[in-house]
């Protein structure tokens, strides 16, 4: 207890004489300032004193000088002097404010190193009132430092060493197994790579070798198609073969082919929304020409991918938040890839129609409570929907009764159209991509609604007869000499058009390009509808030229849509090679022809009341006596 009072005695007098010690330094700094600053003060006392004995000096030269020359000699001195010692005060007024600013910086790093001093002292006071603390409690509990030190063997510390010297030699070894492992894996980073790279060129060139491939194959059809057509002037040996080579090629199965590694990537039977990549045709000849189509869209595909798509692909994915702008609207005139398709129609639907919340749910139980007049003629054309469609082809398919409730829905929202042949079209395109019925049926309403000009879908469908009548003026305008060979062999355009306009090209174009078309037509309207149109005259214009003969001109514009296979060429005639096509001239033109057709529709309206009132008065006589006539005659 004595040696724990001692030792705390001893730390407060420690204590003291450090705090006596620190005082008497302080006044030290604070003398040896004064004397500094009385040592500045002697120095600026002697330099005024020799300035002022330097001017008595001057003045004294100034009146001795015998000559007025003299005296401007020593005038114009003093004025040198004067601007030099000017120039000399503005450099020290200068590096006196540096100086300020740097005692400024000074003074407040100095007031830090005061609060860290002062936080020092605070942790030092701690920490000697925690010393005097345990000094207290080993002066309360005492203790044996020789037990205690006998505790730590000498063989525990060699075997400490022994483990820390182990430990070091697991470590070097762990260090030389990590640069090893690091350089193999920077190996294997490196031949992966390579691989990958190679991988990449081997995959462009079996696309090439596929495309290839598919252009010999489909000439290798054109030229039995070519054979077909002239099997009647075949020997019967010949005529026979030439059957038989027709009926192999439309008979290859692509499965066997895939097995035996003929083609690594063959034309499947169905593309990613389920329609039929080789139509099932009835005729012979029509079924060999599909074979064809469908290879010559592959190679096409195959050629562009990577040149096209790939690049397309990127800027989909790197494009933000979708927004009306000319790089979307170039981007969507090129085509939507399938895996964003869905989203941009979504959004673009939802632009201009804002879906009502239960709406759609409401109309549904509407058609089951109440059957709809147009629920016979729906029922009627479901079978007929999209038959080159998987999601279609039975009336099983899972799309059916969505589709069906879709059209009854619309029906009941819409009742100035209830329903007309052509949305069921419209619609099992939009469930297609979109997939939920809902989705469907506002997209059905947002095409019939806002794209489509007012009475598109009418009884007398007289916007339909009247987007006829401009069409052929604008056919008149950009494909001048084939609307003179149609006019030449009395062709009426508007028998094969009118379905094209009524439906979107549904079912007259293969798929792949058909969705391009509605990727364009949904984000800026009907006029896209009028330029891919002229498109694909302008495609077929030459082979068309070539006909001479009406029935045959009819007959090739029956499927001559189907035999267009380069969706990029098609593309860039309908935006590029029929430029201009200003939206206001075909508004000027839907006017002109509408205000006619109206007059041609109230005077036949006209001619058939007056008609019907003939008849009305001479009808029953005339009846009276047909059947006079026929009982005499019995």
């Amino acid at each position: 207890m004595n040696s724990g009072f001692q030792g705390s005695e001893e730390l407060s007098r420690e204590k003291n004489s450090v705090d006596k010690v620190s005082v008497l330094q302080q006044q030290i700094l604070t003398l040896t300032e004064e004397v500094k600053s009385q040592k500045e003060l002697v120095k600026l006392l002697h330099k005024a004193l020799e300035a002022a004995q330097q001017e008595k000096r001057v003045s004294s030269m100034y009146l001795t000088a015998a000559e007025d020359k003299d005296r401007l000699e020593l005038v114009r001195h003093k004025v040198r002097q004067i601007a030099d010692l000017t120039s000399r005060l503005e450099a020290l007024e200068q590096e006196k404010k540096e100086l300020e600013q740097i005692l400024t910086l000074r003074d407040s790093h100095i007031q830090e190193l005061k609060e860290h001093v002062q936080l020092l002292m605070e942790k030092n006071h701690a920490k000697q009132e925690v010393i005097m603390t345990l000094t207290e409690q080993m002066a309360r509990e005492p203790s044996d430092p020789l037990q205690e030190a006998n505790t730590i063997t000498v063989e525990t510390l060699y075997k400490q060493q022994e483990e820390i010297e182990h430990l070091k030699d697991d470590i070097d070894a762990y260090k030389t197994q990590n640069q090893f492992l690091n350089s193999e894996i920077h190996q294997v980073t490196r031949l992966w790579t390579n691989v990958a790279e190679n991988e990449k060129a081997l995959l462009m060139k079996c696309a090439c070798l596929q495309a290839r491939n598919c252009q010999m194959e489909s000439k290798y059809l054109t030229v039995l198609r070519k054979l077909q057509e002239a099997v009647p002037g075949l020997p019967n040996s010949y005529a026979e073969l030439v059957k038989n080579l027709i009926q192999e090629a439309l008979q290859w199965d692509v499965k066997e082919e895939a097995e035996e590694g003929f083609n690594l990537n063959p034309v499947s039977e169905y593309d990613e929304y389920g329609f039929m990549t080789v139509p099932d045709y009835e005729i012979e000849d029509w079924k060999l020409l599909a074979k064809i189509q469908a290879l010559e869209i592959k190679s096409n595909k195959l050629r562009s991918q990577e040149i096209v798509e790939k690049p397309l692909r990127d800027r989909w994915n790197s494009f933000g938040e979708l927004s009306p702008s000319a790089e979307l609207k170039s981007l969507i005139r090129s085509g939507i890839p399938v895996e964003h398709r869905q989203r941009v129609w979504r959004w673009m639907v939802s632009r201009h129609c804002c879906p009502v919340p239960g709406h759609y749910h409401r109309l549904l139980e509407q058609s089951r409570s109440t059957e709809h007049p147009a629920c016979r003629q729906i029922e009627l054309d479901l079978p007929r929907t999209l038959t080159n469609n998987k999601h279609f082809s039975s009336p099983t398919s899972q799309l059916i009764p969505k589709l069906r409730r879709v059209l009854l829905a619309f029906s009941w929202h819409n009742p100035a159209i209830g329903y007309c042949q052509g949305l069921n079209r419209l619609a099992a395109v939009a469930l297609l991509v979109l997939e939920d019925e809902e989705s469907a049926f506002w997209c059905l309403v947002y095409i019939v609604e806002n794209l489509m000009p007012a009475d598109y879908y009418s009884d007398t469908l007289i916007t339909s007869q009247v987007d006829q009548r401009v069409f052929k003026d604008f056919l008149s305008d950009k494909l001048p000499r084939l609307m003179a060979h149609f006019e030449q062999y009395r062709i009426d355009v508007s028998l094969i058009t009118f379905n094209w306009f009524l439906v979107a090209f549904v079912d007259s174009l293969v798929s792949d390009i058909l969705l391009r078309v509605w990727d364009a037509f949904l984000y800026e309207g009907t006029k896209v509808i009028f330029r891919y149109a002229l498109a694909i005259f302008k495609y077929n214009e030459e082979e068309i030229l070539r006909i001479h003969d009406s029935v045959e001109i009819y007959q090739y514009l029956r499927f001559f849509t189907r035999m267009i296979t380069d969706g990029r060429k098609l593309m860039n005639i309908a935006f590029n090679d029929l430029n201009p096509f200003p939206m206001k001239l075909l508004r000027n033109r839907r006017s002109t022809h509408r205000e006619e057709l109206e007059a041609e529709l109230c005077e036949l309206q006209q001619i058939k009341a007056a008609y019907v009132k003939e008849r009305a008065e001479q009808g029953p006589q005339d009846l009276e006596e047909v059947v006079s006539e026929e009982e005499e005659e019995s």
